[in-house]
């Protein structure tokens, strides 16, 4: 059986490898060498060096959209995740409708971003229009805004992880635990998130890169308005590339330092939490 496996791995293999390469490895060397360049097309780029790299940190927009999505990013990985982990603890009491529960709030992950996003605008505006405001009035309420439609759609989604993390817990540990007199406070901070950290991991991974890719939610939603303001990394690159003249190459090299800054603050939050990791 295993002959038969080596003996046909690269013919099933192939077309998989194939496509991956056409579709993700060509674009991403072909993207990193546009960002050397000054385009319109890929057929007349022309060599400038690290030029564009240099006009990335002229653009304001830039560097405000960084500074904001960071912002942005570590308020949704605290609250998102905070709050998941309390539903799912309690989701794990044992209370009745428990699996509607989780149905319920698992649901709003499986709506696609765009229609997030305007359904949250006809919502927040409709409430901040009895106030003669909208979320478009100041990059605050586009903030808010974006945090309460993250919190919404992820929550459901790192709560079943978070779950799964807490019934691994093997039971004798919470019962030692209680006969040594712990209270619920110190079952839970020696006991329960130390074994809970695998899944802390996995879900702070994914709110973190979540966050910092977030696209479809802002321009749905606010825009980027007013005046760039509440625009984020990823629709500053978008509005770059496809709304300046002449800006092609600079919003390609943007998308680099983005993907940079995205696997760098990933690798690190990953090494951070696992260390913490308890083995089992």
């Amino acid at each position: 059986m295993e002959k038969s496996i080596k003996k046909y791995f690269p013919i099933f293999a192939l077309p998989t490898l194939i496509a991956f390469a056409i579709g993700f490895i060509v674009p991403f060397i072909m993207g990193i060498y546009l960002s050397f360049c000054e385009f319109t097309t890929v057929t007349d780029a022309k060599f400038v060096g690290v030029k564009n790299y240099f006009r990335i940190f002229q653009d304001e927009t830039f560097v405000h959209a960084l500074w904001y999505t960071a912002l942005f990013t570590i308020a949704s990985v605290i609250t998102i995740n905070v709050l998941a982990f309390l539903v799912a603890m309690l989701l794990t009491k044992g209370i009745k409708g428990t699996n509607i529960f989780r149905t319920v709030f698992f649901m709003p992950n499986l709506i696609g971003g765009i229609i997030l996003g305007y359904i949250w605008q006809l919502i927040i505006n409709g409430i901040l229009l009895q106030f003669d405001r909208t979320l478009t009035y100041n990059s605050a309420y586009g903030f808010a805004g974006l945090l309460i439609l993250m919190n919404w759609q992820q929550i459901g989604y790192m709560m079943i992880i978070y779950i799964a993390g807490i019934q691994n817990i093997p039971g004798e540990l919470i019962e030692a635990a209680k006969m040594d007199g712990a209270n619920s406070w110190q079952i839970l901070k020696k006991v329960t998130l130390p074994m809970v950290m695998p899944a802390i991991t996995i879900c702070t991974f994914l709110t973190l890169t979540n966050s910092f890719k977030l696209f479809d939610q802002n321009l749905a939603l606010t825009a980027g308005e007013p005046s760039n303001m509440s625009e984020m990394l990823a629709l500053n690159i978008y509005n770059t590339f496809y709304g300046r003249v002449g800006w092609e190459g600079v919003g390609q090299a943007k998308a680099v330092v983005f993907f940079i800054l995205v696997a760098l603050i990933a690798l690190i939050q990953i090494r951070l939490t696992r260390t913490k990791e308890v083995q089992q």
